[in-house]
Formats: C-alpha cells, structure tokens, sequence
C-alpha cells in the first residue's frame, strides 16, 4: 500500500487482464474467503455480509446507470496459498470480475495480491487479512482493506491484559503471517507497558495432538494463554489439550479466535476466557445488526461488517468513476470512504449512489465507521469480549 498515493498514475497503465475490456455494464465481484479450512465457521456469515450489499445495489438498480452485479464466491482455505490463487486466477480470467472482496487469511491474500491481483489490474478489498506486512507490500495502488492492522490489536489486546491487572501470559501462535505478525505486534506492544511474555512459540494446524506444545507452554508458565491462532484449527486444539492436561483456564483469544463455534465445541470450560476482535458501537453496527437479522444471518460474527463494508466500498469507488474498471476505479476508493462529504450508513447504497451521480461526495460510514489511513489501511475499532454462560458477550469497545 505503500504506492497508494501514487494510484491515479499508476492505475492508468493498468488496461490489463480482465479489466482492459470494458468500463460500462454489468458487474461481477469476487468473493474469496476460506469456506472451507480453519476459518470455515466464520465465513459463511462474512460472505452473507458481502452478498447482502450487493444484494442492496441490485434492489436500487442504479448501479453504473442500471448495472446489475453479480457476487461470485471462491474458496480461499485460509491457508493453502496455490489452492487460493488458483481460485482467484479463475475468478479473474474465467469469470471475469471486476474487483475482489477478500481474500480473509493474510497469508493467502498476500499471495493473491502478488500473484493474481497485480498481474491483472485488480482491485481487491480485504473484509480481514490483518498481518502489518500487509501495510507495506507492494499493491501497485490495488489492495486496501476494512479492518485494521494486527499493529493495531496488539496494542488493544495489551490495553486489555493490563487493564484486567495482568502483566504475564505465555504466548502461542499459527505458524504463518497472520500468527505471526499478531505474535510479534502483541509482544512488542506487551513487553513496552511493562508485561512479560513467558514463551512465545508457534503451532502447526492440522495435528491430532498438541500435548508437547502446551507442556512446553506450561513449563513456561504464565497467569493466561494467548492464542493467536484459529478457531476451527490448532487454536482449538491447543485450548483443548491445556484444559485436559489442566495447563492453562483462561485463554486471550484474539480475532481469529472468536467464534461460537468454538464455544460450542469447548463448553462451560471456555467461561472467563477474553479477547477482542474489530467492532464498533457506532449508528452503522447497529444498522448493520438489523439488516442482517432481516436477512436471516448473523451479524455479530467476526468480520461479518467488515464483509459488507469491502463490497459497498467497491461498488460505490466504482460508481464514483463511472466505470467498473480497475484502472478508473481504485484511485476513488479512498474518496467515497473518507470525509467530507455526506455520510452514508448501511440500507443507505442507493442514496450513496445518488449523490454521487449528482457530482456530490459522500463519507462511506458503513456498518464498521470506515476510516482508510495510512493509506489504503483501516483505522479500526475493536469489540472487547468475554465469553459468559456458553455466550459471546461484549464487555467495551476500544
């Protein structure tokens, strides 16, 4: 993102790949997210969350002078990189999307920015790819996100710790960017307000048993477990493994570990453990929250929000341009989603769409108070949560 600024000029070469044949019509947008591997309970309501923005456009029909859009789902995996840009690369060239809404794991979205987006010359909005790498890989002015840094979150999650009066936690990662990265935010931030971190070890997903790893977490010691890992994954098995071998009872549990899946799956032995994931009390969740109970999904799952806001954000740049092309378009993303200009709130695309076509601009709020800083890079809030009598429930905002 670091070539942001230079977008307007980057992005007129870019009359490449699938976006070198059209400007005008109907829109295709990507929807990449790993509906299957780790992160699999999550996404179904990030996807509904993207859909259903797109799902507002068609309704106002106004899109683009009467664009009908259309959402093309593709399976990310979170984890495997070759499976994830094959995927993309079929969206781009077979399916001829105009921009893509993910991907979700950092991992694989990086790999699909390089390998996929770039080549091509297309726009992708990441709903939750969280690695600080991310920040500053090269993007040719193409990758933005909706949720904030890892950066970010491990100065929350040590506000959190510090807050609740404890100052030593043992430390385990998945062995990839986003384990990685949240790992090394988190302890920096940690150790500088004075907090230590006892162990700080990774974790391969996909393994039957973690009994080694959270002996060597426990020989460590430490007053709580933080797992930065996945909910569906090595994250679960590593909370299992230290509440059989009585390691550990209370766990941190940053964003790729919330969900109610996971939950479900542990039990009342969950009770007491906390995190935070990216949330906000703002007009617009609240919106949001009605929109998608109208819907029939979830809309407190983690990065669900966040999935609406990367759809509408795409729509609306495109919009902006007067064009469904890559090229035209990127360069206004971070036009309609700062100030000034009106602000705009979930249910509320086709007015968004509107004033635009009027030469007026708009303030994308959404469901999530959009702010892109940095550039290209969420400014982000964070939904503090406890997990109470077999529930998530949601403490403060930060």
């Amino acid at each position: 993102m670091k070539h942001l600024l230079m977008a307007t000029a980057a992005t007129a070469l870019m009359a490449t790949g699938a976006m070198a044949d059209g400007h005008t019509g109907d829109v295709k947008i990507g929807i990449i997210l790993g509906f299957t591997g780790p992160l699999e309970s999550i996404t179904p309501a990030m996807g509904a969350g993207a859909e259903m923005a797109i799902a507002e456009v068609n309704e106002a029909g106004t899109l683009l002078d009467g664009a009908s859009v259309e959402g093309i789902r593709a399976d990310s995996t979170c984890i495997d990189a070759a499976a994830a840009t094959a995927a993309a690369e079929r969206l781009v060239t077979s399916d001829g999307v105009h921009g893509i809404m993910g991907a979700d794991c950092s991992g694989v979205t990086g790999a699909i920015l390089q390998n996929v987006a770039r080549p091509n010359g297309v726009v992708m909005v990441s709903p939750s790819a969280t690695s600080p790498g991310l920040s500053t890989a090269d993007d040719d002015g193409l990758f933005f996100r909706t949720a904030p840094s890892d950066a970010r979150q491990g100065v929350v999650m040590t506000e959190v710790l510090i807050d609740r009066g404890i100052t030593e936690v043992a430390l385990t990662y998945t062995n990839n960017d986003y384990g990685k990265g949240l790992a090394d935010a988190f302890q920096a931030a940690y150790e500088e307000a004075g907090g230590t971190v006892t162990i700080n070890a990774a974790h391969e997903d996909g393994k039957a048993d973690y009994s080694a790893e959270v002996a060597a977490l426990a020989s460590a010691g430490g007053e709580v477990l933080v797992v930065a890992g996945y909910t569906d994954q090595g994250g679960k098995g590593i909370i299992q493994a230290s509440l059989d071998s009585g390691a550990f009872d209370t766990f941190v549990l940053p964003d790729g570990m919330v969900g109610q899946q996971l939950v479900d799956d542990i039990g009342a032995d969950l009770n007491g453990s906390f995190g935070q994931f990216p949330g906000t009390d703002s007009e617009g969740a609240e919106l949001f929250l009605g929109l998608a109970e109208a819907a029939g999904f979830d809309g407190t799952g983690a990065f669900s929000p966040e999935s609406y806001d990367a759809a509408a954000l795409l729509m609306l740049a495109m919009e902006a341009a007067g064009s469904n092309a890559s090229a035209d378009y990127a360069g206004h993303l971070m036009d309609v989603a700062n100030a000034p200009g009106t602000e705009i709130f979930p249910g509320e695309l086709a007015k968004a769409i509107e004033l635009l076509k009027a030469g007026e601009e708009i303030n994308y709020v959404g469901a999530t108070a959009v702010e892109l800083i940095g550039p290209g890079e969420s400014a982000g809030n964070y939904r503090e949560i406890e997990i109470q009598d077999g529930a998530i429930e949601t403490v403060r905002f930060r």
